[in-house]
């Protein structure tokens, strides 16, 4: 059966309570002491392993004595978020860092967007590095991976689901945008920015202001900005 590894504790904790299934957990002796919660998993039963068993599997420090071997993670499907009712989606045109999508979709989960859409090709997808990043929020969000972003925003933007792509220069601010309805987030890659097709099909862009030297923020930033903006219009 093919499977998958989550490591870090909280990513792992997250595993445990999500949507699939954990086939095998292992754990240090210090994690174990330092984790209470783990004495209370019935299944699978933990099992002892030495720091670097963990590092040597992992291929990675940064597992934090912690690390569960999963079933494949389950996307969803990118046409069924569009159609829900206002759906508020982060869709990222070819980012490629996995700890700025863990990032991404960790703002997703707290500002309760439906979920995150991103290309097949040259784009980073769920890995455990993403897991970790994401701080096991990837276990509770809706990713969807569509084979051509351009076309995928063509065919679901509406009259109550608008694009916006998130530009640094000649847009409105934030607060000047409507984004209380149906809204799809277009975020650019890190030193890119929107490609040109994506941009074109846009309903419209939008900008964060900045006060500071530097021209722009972070892709992650950015988009936990924009969400969390969507969130405070569609609540108030």
């Amino acid at each position: 059966m093919t499977r998958e590894q989550v490591y870090g504790r909280r990513p792992v904790r997250e595993a445990l309570r999500g949507r699939r299934e954990v086939l095998e957990l292992w754990a240090t002796e210090r994690a174990q002491k330092a984790e209470s919660w783990l004495r209370e998993v019935d299944r699978p039963r933990v099992q002892t392993k030495l720091e670097r068993e963990l590092s040597e599997s992992a291929g990675t420090r940064d597992h934090q004595g912690m690390l569960a071997w999963c079933e494949p993670y389950k996307y969803a499907d990118g046409w069924e978020l569009a159609v829900q009712e206002q759906p508020l989606l982060a869709c990222l045109d070819q980012v490629t860092d996995p700890r700025n999508l863990g990032a991404v979709i960790r703002s997703a989960d707290g500002a309760g967007a439906t979920g995150v859409v991103v290309p097949a090709h040259g784009a980073a997808t769920v890995t455990p590095a993403v897991c970790r990043a994401s701080a096991g929020a990837v276990e509770h969000v809706s990713v969807a991976v569509v084979p051509n972003l351009a076309r995928y925003l063509g065919q679901v933007k509406r009259g109550d689901l608008w694009i916006f792509g998130a530009v640094g220069d000649g847009a409105a601010p934030m607060w000047e945008t409507d984004l209380s309805g149906g809204v799809a987030l277009v975020f650019g890659a890190e030193g890119k920015g929107l490609r040109p097709l994506v941009r074109k099909t846009c309903d419209d862009v939008v900008s964060i202001p900045m006060q500071g030297a530097v021209e722009s923020l972070n892709v992650s930033v950015a988009a936990a900005v924009l969400l969390y903006e969507a969130k405070r219009q569609r609540d108030a």
